[in-house]
């Protein structure tokens, strides 16, 4: 939390208490979240809250790059690396609902390089995989085996 703090005050933006609760349970989920998800957390916690106030909390942390937005599962994580300018790649698993993300210049760099080959100006870069985690191919492979 102090890095999102120092990173507002940098830009000369002000961390509100909602932005910070809002922030605080993306991070505490250590899973995508949805909106309606924070909302209810909120709401139990602070009382009744307007959707448009966690709307207009995730756009500004969304803004600042201190969360992403999980497109396919229209969920929210946290960036491990709120200050430095990346694209990521989220590894999302079907069974746990995890999602990794993975920050690799090749696969930036492959598609660059496509982009240039087709003429294409990308204008929102999301790359996303679904499959199964390490943790939970194990049961898969045992039912598999055991069948």
């Amino acid at each position: 939390m102090g890095e999102a703090e120092a990173l507002c005050e940098k830009r000369g933006l002000r961390l509100t208490e909602i932005r910070r609760a809002v922030l605080e349970i993306v991070w505490n989920r250590h899973a995508p979240v949805g909106a309606y998800d924070i909302l209810d957390t909120l709401s139990n916690d602070r009382g009744r809250i307007a959707p448009p106030t966690v709307y207009r909390a995730l756009d500004f942390l969304l803004g600042q790059g201190l969360i992403h937005r999980i497109e396919s599962l229209n969920a929210y994580v946290g960036c491990p690396v709120p200050g430095e300018k990346h694209i990521s790649q989220f590894l999302i698993c079907r069974d746990c609902g995890s999602a990794a993300e993975v920050s690799d210049p090749a696969i930036d760099q492959a598609i660059d390089s496509v982009l240039a080959h087709l003429k294409f100006e990308a204008g929102r870069r999301t790359l996303e995989i679904e499959g199964l985690c390490g943790r939970c191919q194990r049961p898969h492979s045992e039912k598999a085996g055991g069948q």
